[in-house]
This record gives C-alpha cells, structure tokens and sequence, in this order.
C-alpha cells in the first residue's frame, strides 16, 4: 500500500505513506516537510538510534502525533537537484534552508571522492553559495527552489526568504 494520506502531524493532504512490509509504514509529508515510520515510537530503539545521531534542532523539533508516532524534520538530498534541510539558531526561530547541486568539474573532481570507491568521485556537488532560506510552512517552496516541483509563478504567497 502507497498512498496520500492526511498528516498526522499538520493536517495536510498531501502525506505520502508507504508500506515496506506488512510491520512497517513510512509516512512523509510534503506539506509540512516531517517524517515518521511505525518505529518512530517512545522508547523504540530506532528512535533511540536516531537520537544518537540527529543535529539537536532535529530532537527539538521532534514531535508526538495523537497517534503516538514521532514525527521529525526531513533532511532531503537529490544529488542532481539538490538539498533541503531544517535551519536556524532553534525550535522556536527556524525554517528549510535549500541549496542547489551543480556538476564536480573535471579538475576539482579529486575533492568529491565517494567513499569505499577507490578511483570514483561524486558527479554532482551542493552549491552553498546557492543557498535559500524558506519559512518552516513553506517546504514545497523550497522543493520548487531545488527542481523537484514545477515553478507556480501565481502561488508565491507561502515563501519567505529569512528565517
């Protein structure tokens, strides 16, 4: 099962849910830019693990829906596009800061090794210089910022470029 669903989390329509086997679900959704599974759970060892590992605005953004699920901020990263992520000093003053992938050139290639491949380098690179902040409601812009949505040009009204 695969399907839109609406959030848990922010009550959009437009949550993404895939079944990786009959035991676990993963939910994302675009409108808030969160994500879950059915492991994401109080006292789970997944949600310990990931505890271990997660920058600090991630545990403080962390969030328990009516359902008992955690839901965390995505940190999207399409190599050929690009790279959304939450952003800013903490939980209650972030937003997505997105950046654009630009190719490795040929004579900078050295730099962007790609680990355990001896003799293979990364193609694609993200840009920092590129970088977009986008407000915490607005992470289909910042999908759009990146080329993973087509350009509205009369649907502006959610972007806003600080944090």
């Amino acid at each position: 099962m695969d399907n839109l669903i609406i959030c848990d989390r922010c009550g959009s329509d437009a949550c993404y849910v895939d079944e990786v086997n009959q035991d676990i679900k993963t939910y994302f959704c675009y409108g808030c830019g969160f994500q879950t599974n059915t492991l994401m759970i109080d006292g789970s060892d997944f949600l310990n693990e990931q505890m271990e590992v997660l920058p600090e605005l991630y545990k403080d953004l962390m969030v328990k829906d009516d359902k008992g699920k955690i839901w965390m901020p995505s940190a999207t990263n399409i190599p050929h596009q690009g790279m959304i992520f939450a952003n800013g000093p903490s939980s209650d003053e972030w937003g997505w800061s997105a950046v654009k992938a630009v190719p490795v050139n040929e004579n900078e290639k050295e730099k962007y090794p790609i680990p355990g491949k001896k003799g293979q380098y990364y193609e694609w690179r993200m840009d920092m210089s590129t970088i977009k902040n986008f407000s915490e409601h607005a992470y289909i812009d910042a999908l759009t910022y990146i080329g993973v949505l087509p350009e509205d040009k009369d649907d502006d009204q959610f972007s806003n470029n600080s944090l």
